[in-house]
């Protein structure tokens, strides 16, 4: 939680990121994933000074389960001095008790945020879905709560001025807006009327760009003229010299098909929803479709 100090822009996770966006599409599958089709409501998950500190929480953490589809888990909150905003023990269950930072009591509308982190904790906990480390494992819970459709609320946290600032997640705000992005492109939301921080705003604009240049890179048609002169200058490197050599610049990598090669080259590139590398041939204009989550690409190989 940053409270006051700089706040990290930019996209210093976004590998971590993309290989998380592969990991819940791997273990849960795109039909659960889709599941999780309509994100959580603002109006649910609304918590006003007025409302009660513990009762509060406790609804905001309810809607949260049943958003993850978590119907026997059941979330105990507490506050305390923390330098964290958040944390929760993962017990066996049904009962988990998690801690949120003093500074929520007079932070009210920020609770559903700092939840929607912890709830996740259980929920990838029960999947038994982790990475190794725990920065790139709290990447991956900031990732799945955002693809998943609650983690809006820890975007919708940041706010940052000329003399004061606040962020909540292990995301920078941009990596949350390009996560976002990601999702609202396969559900067709519209997250950018959700927002009551003008910064949030404006990260996931940036967030949105950035994943609309992953469905503008070579071998996919929509690449831009620089990207398909690069692509048609490595693609005949390939050919000439066979798939050995230095790696392309671009995303893509080529790999020789069948026995010293007799069939040709294939061209494998990360699919631009899910990220899960797609290997099609060298052969002009094809159209493939992701394994993994379903989605269907023209390509110019």
């Amino acid at each position: 939680m940053v409270n006051g100090g700089p706040v990290v822009h930019g996209y210093p996770h976004l590998e971590t990121v993309r290989a998380a966006i592969t990991a819940l599409y791997k273990r849960l599958s795109y039909d659960t994933v889709h599941t999780f089709a309509t994100s959580v409501a603002p109006a649910d998950v609304a918590f006003g000074d007025e409302d009660d500190l513990h009762l509060g929480a406790q609804r905001v953490a309810r809607e949260l389960v049943r958003h993850y589809h978590l119907p026997d888990a059941r979330m105990i909150i507490g506050f305390r001095e923390m330098e964290h905003a958040a944390s929760v023990e993962l017990a066996a269950g049904p009962e988990y008790f998690i801690e949120l930072n003093d500074r929520f009591r007079t932070h009210r509308r920020d609770i559903g945020a700092a939840l929607a982190h912890e709830v996740m904790h259980v929920y990838l906990h029960r999947l038994d879905l982790s990475f190794p480390g725990t920065r790139d494992n709290e990447i991956l819970t900031d990732t799945a709560a955002t693809y998943l459709g609650a983690g809006w609320l820890l975007l919708d946290a940041y706010r940052e001025d000329a003399a004061t600032s606040q962020k909540l997640g292990y995301l920078t705000p941009e990596e949350f807006g390009y996560v976002l992005a990601k999702r609202s492109l396969v559900f067709g939301e519209a997250p950018e009327t959700w927002f009551t921080s003008a910064q949030a705003y404006t990260a996931y604009t940036k967030g949105l760009a950035q994943a609309r240049r992953d469905e503008q890179q070579p071998p996919l048609t929509a690449a831009g003229w620089a990207g398909q002169r690069r692509y048609a200058k490595d693609r005949r490197y390939a050919q000439d010299h066979g798939a050995r050599g230095p790696a392309p610049a671009g995303p893509y990598s080529f790999s020789a098909d069948g026995p010293q090669g007799r069939s040709g080259l294939r061209v494998a590139f990360p699919c631009p929803t899910c990220h899960q590398r797609i290997r099609v041939p060298v052969r002009g204009r094809v159209r493939a479709r992701c394994g993994l989550c379903r989605t269907v690409v023209e390509c110019d190989t």
